[in-house]
């Protein structure tokens, strides 16, 4: 080949790569996760969810692109996140373990698919029609977390049984807090306790509970589920312990942190079918088609080093009952 012929030839060559990555490019789905946390305490169930969709069969940055939103508990920003998402023409939109996410997805758009993780009823909440026909472009997990409050209260209480009032701590601006607290006054009734509710959606408002109930040296804790006190879980454990007050947290990731005792769905397994779902979806699945999964499964987590720092004795067939046991 002439040197003239070669340069022509090469010169074609570095036009058509570009050309050619821009096109792999451009065909390469986009996966929009929005949530109302931060990334940083949620490293861990991120990954579980690239686990999901590595399942399913894609991985992000060779066949899938993933575009991350995190409102930082600032759940106003939610619907512009949304919207950004929407404009960005995403292929799917995740919102794994934030109900408030999976709402402002849903109101931003009704042809995108939109996959959930939430604590709550999907049907309550208006994500779906129904569990086995969800209908629209939203399915998802629900891992029921008001449901299990009253069970979390009953277990909080053979730990502490000599206690007569137990503060439960809430975040206001999720959507099924009403119904976790109206759960918790029917188990505390049945068992003679009496609930203090507060609401705290702030760290100032988290640190200005703790030291209120504090003011009752002892007292009992139960916190309600909400991605916000997840992503807060190390500063949770940490007021609690210097107050020196017993609590019992929904999801395990609370008890490894150092908090009490936990009782709740495996929430990265849920994080982990989320991405799975999606993965289906880029398949070609539609989500009017995909049934809601609900838990098979509920974790009790007791951390054993918090009880005696705390001067408790576990019960032997609460011991026995656990699925882990944190010496």
């Amino acid at each position: 080949m002439k040197r003239r012929e070669f340069i022509k030839v090469l010169g074609g060559a570095v036009i058509a790569c570009p050309l050619t990555a821009r096109a792999q490019q451009a065909t390469t789905p986009v996966i929009g996760f929005l949530h109302s946390a931060s990334l940083e305490p949620n490293v861990k169930l991120v990954a579980a969810f690239r686990k999901g969709l590595f399942d399913a069969g894609f991985i992000e940055g060779q066949n899938v692109a993933i575009e991350f939103r995190w409102a930082d508990g600032q759940l106003e920003r939610l619907p512009e996140l949304a919207a950004e998402l929407v404009r960005r023409k995403v292929a799917v939109i995740a919102t794994p373990g934030s109900t408030p996410a999976a709402l402002a997805a849903k109101a931003a758009t009704t042809t995108i698919p939109i996959v959930f993780a939430t604590g709550g009823d999907p049907v309550a909440l208006s994500l779906v029609a129904s569990l086995n026909r969800p209908g629209g472009n939203v399915t998802g997990i629900s891992f029921e977390s008001t449901e299990i409050a009253a069970k979390s209260l009953g277990l909080l209480h053979r730990v502490l049984p000599r206690a007569v009032r137990i503060a439960v701590m809430v975040n206001p601006d999720i959507p099924f807090t009403e119904t976790v607290v109206k759960n918790l006054q029917v188990g505390a009734t049945s068992l003679g306790l009496t609930l203090e509710v507060l609401h705290a959606s702030t760290d100032g408002e988290i640190e200005a509970a703790f030291a209120k109930i504090a003011q009752r040296p002892g007292t009992p804790v139960l916190l309600g589920p909400d991605p916000f006190y997840t992503s807060r879980r190390v500063e949770i454990v940490s007021l609690a312990a210097r107050y020196s007050l017993p609590a019992m947290y929904v999801l395990r990731e609370f008890a490894e942190a150092g908090g009490l005792i936990s009782y709740g769905p495996d929430l990265t397994n849920a994080y982990r079918e989320a991405g799975t779902f999606s993965g289906r979806i880029l398949k070609g699945e539609k989500p009017t088609e995909m049934p809601v999964v609900l838990p098979t499964k509920f974790e009790l987590v007791i951390n054993r080093k918090t009880a005696k720092m705390l001067g408790l004795a576990i019960p032997d067939q609460l011991l026995a009952l656990a699925d882990e046991v944190i010496e």
